[in-house]
């Protein structure tokens, strides 16, 4: 390669930064939002939106798990059940990357034999009543920390009590 190429390539590199430049300094100047000292008058538009459920939560009444049991779907609570089934099972002795669900409402936890339970879970103790289903459904990482379950949990109470609501069918 001599120097007139390397002049060329090195010329190219330069204009398409000097591009990239123009187009930041373009899209900072059209979408401009203000500094955050006092240069708001010349914002874009605002749209008010809610903090992350907080107001939601204090404007909504807390409803009883049970209350939301009386009222549950079980056909919905089958599809919520869709989520689960890539590590669970619902034939009994059918053990998965999780343990299987077959009767799990009322079972004691960790209590599925053949299964290799977390140390967390296995420490945890108790039964699987509602309560506690309601619970770890929600958010199984700070019900049971430590537990091997990776998923995120349901933040709907609805999808809870349906799912539960179909689990205790199963039996």
């Amino acid at each position: 390669m001599n120097t007139m190429e390397i002049t060329k390539v090195v010329g190219g590199l330069c204009g398409t930064f000097l591009i990239f430049l123009l187009a930041k300094w373009g899209a900072e100047t059209l979408y401009h939002t203000g500094d955050g000292h006092g240069d708001e008058a010349h914002s874009a538009y605002v749209i008010e939106v809610e903090s992350d459920g907080d107001a939601a939560a204090t404007d909504a009444p807390e409803v009883s798990i049970e209350e939301l049991l009386a009222s549950a779907d079980v056909g919905k609570g089958e599809r919520v059940f869709g989520k689960c089934k890539a590590c669970h099972k619902l034939e009994d002795g059918a053990n998965a990357t999780g343990p299987h669900l077959f009767a799990v409402v009322n079972r004691q936890v960790a209590a599925v034999s053949g299964y290799d339970y977390s140390d967390g879970m296995a420490g945890h103790g108790g039964a699987w009543d509602v309560e506690t289903l309601n619970s770890f459904l929600e958010n199984p990482k700070d019900e049971v920390p430590g537990t091997k379950m990776s998923f995120a949990g349901l933040k709907k109470p609805e999808d809870r009590a349906n799912l539960i609501a179909y689990l205790e069918t199963v039996q």
